[in-house]
């Protein structure tokens, strides 16, 4: 796979050296078990997968090279370039300028671009008519292309799929730039729809079965259909794709579930599933994929708690989240200042969407058990720094310096 040219602040010899000897051992991936690193009485039980994927590296390596090539020209991106606070105010730091939050709430008026300005599109791509309105200011908005390769893999898939006839369902959440962005090169080839979790899959069903009456859909699923959606035909034969950072899990039970609903309603035979509902196979990207398998094998260890980290916005990461929290307290933290002390941590919960402070989140028996992950778009260095962190406040930063050096002469 390539490798990019991105800032070397980002970088961390430690785990670059740890996942560098990893990928030798293992150059199939097929090994899964987590790294453990042992730091005197703390145990660092570490995914093995982690971190920057491609499509972020890609991102980053392009915003950075836009500014070297542009001196004194303004730069604008469209929203967040990817999910991690510390990357997107670097970006600011060095002139770049958001246009738009990534709600997709204006931080400027369109009036104030001119022709000769840049405007980047970030990983996560962009709809269609935001990508005609910035052409309208006379601005080419794919000089500097940064969407991620495996987003635009799933709009080809959705739009493959939707020229063969099927309607189009997106498993992703409505708000999320990315889901916005599939949902409009989506409805340009077919009727789409949303739904964002198996609730909602399942309210889609009762109107596969005409359970519900057809006029009750148009403001069940309001925002989340195509224009002249049509109830009564557009249910007939779907297929599904994702937003690429969704629970895998979740995606193809969603697809497990409407697939059965549509073959039950139209009593299809098994040889002829393919006429009613399109073999999509998940559109995960291969990062989200390998996180989250990561994360499985690594509960399958014994530890004490979880560190969760990056951007509190980052969808891929918060899945992360969710399924450590199924086994033991996790914490989803932004950086290693949210490790206030051995007694004080500060979160992000995801429950109810606020930061929040826990005392006493770390037990007092020895050894300690630290399993730690990050999301695709959180930097190593940031990794090391809350290892690094932790050691400290555990009375163990004596013994960083003896694993490095380990790793890096391996």
């Amino acid at each position: 796979m390539k490798s990019f040219n991105v800032p070397i602040h980002y970088r961390s010899p430690l785990v670059a050296a740890i996942k560098q000897q990893r990928k030798a051992d293992d150059k199939m991936k097929k090994d899964f078990a987590p790294t453990v690193l042992e730091l005197g009485s703390l145990q660092v039980i570490l995914a093995r997968h982690f971190g920057f994927c491609y499509g972020v590296e890609n991102a980053i390596e392009i915003a950075f090279r836009a500014v070297d090539e542009n001196p004194g020209k303004r730069i604008f991106l469209l929203s967040e370039m990817i999910h991690n606070p510390g990357v997107n105010a670097d970006l600011q730091a060095l002139g770049i300028q958001f246009i738009m939050d990534t709600k997709g709430n204006m931080l400027m008026n369109w009036d104030d671009l001119h022709s000769d300005d840049i405007v980047i599109i970030p990983a996560f791509g962009t709809t269609l008519e935001m990508e005609q309105k910035i052409r309208d200011t006379g601005i080419d908005p794919t000089h500097y292309e940064t969407t991620c390769p495996f987003v635009e893999k799933v709009w080809n898939r959705a739009g493959k799929i939707g020229d063969e006839g099927y309607t189009i369902v997106v498993h992703g959440k409505p708000g999320h730039e990315e889901t916005r962005a599939t949902f409009s090169h989506s409805k340009a080839h077919t009727p789409t729809i949303v739904v964002k979790n198996m609730e909602q899959a399942q309210q889609l069903g009762r109107y596969i079965t005409c359970s519900l009456p057809p006029e009750q859909f148009y403001e069940d699923f309001i925002g989340r259909y195509s224009d002249g959606f049509d109830i009564n035909k557009d249910l007939q034969r779907i297929g599904v794709v994702n937003q690429t950072t969704m629970l895998a899990s979740e995606t193809q039970a969603i697809a497990d579930y409407l697939k059965q609903v549509i073959i039950t309603h139209y009593q299809t035979p098994p040889d002829k599933t393919n006429e009613r509902f399109a073999d999509t196979r998940d559109t995960l990207c291969y990062a989200t994929n390998d996180n989250q398998s990561s994360v499985r094998s690594m509960l399958e260890q014994q530890a004490d708690l979880a560190l969760i980290i990056g951007g509190y916005n980052s969808s891929n990461t918060s899945h992360l989240v969710e399924l450590c929290e199924l086994k033991l307290p996790t914490y989803f933290i932004r950086d290693e200042h949210c490790l206030i002390s051995a007694n004080e941590i500060r979160y992000f919960d995801l429950h109810t969407h606020s930061e929040k402070q826990a005392a006493n989140y770390l037990p007092a028996h020895k050894p300690l058990r630290v399993m730690i992950t990050s999301g695709a778009s959180c930097p190593d260095a940031l990794v090391e720094r809350v290892i690094e962190r932790l050691a400290a406040i555990t009375g163990n930063e004596h013994a960083i310096q003896s694993v490095a050096e380990k790793w890096e002469q391996a």
